[in-house]
């Protein structure tokens, strides 16, 4: 394992974007939560926060410099 203790503690963001082609069907009922499984963007929201979080498990040496 490596030593960061001497590193300063620093502020990271990520950003993300994504494009999605559907007709306007799938778009209105995406934008209204109507979707047969329940809130498609809430659970691609929340998929988006647990991989952000086991980044380190799932990109091997992704936690190094």
């Amino acid at each position: 394992m490596k030593d960061v203790s001497h590193k300063f503690d620093t502020l990271r963001e990520a950003v993300a974007e994504a494009l999605l082609a559907c007709d306007a069907d799938a778009q209105a009922r995406l934008r209204e939560g109507r979707c047969d499984k329940g809130d498609a963007l809430d659970f691609a929201r929340a998929a988006g926060i647990l991989a952000a979080k086991r980044t380190s498990d799932l990109i091997p040496l992704g936690h190094l410099d």
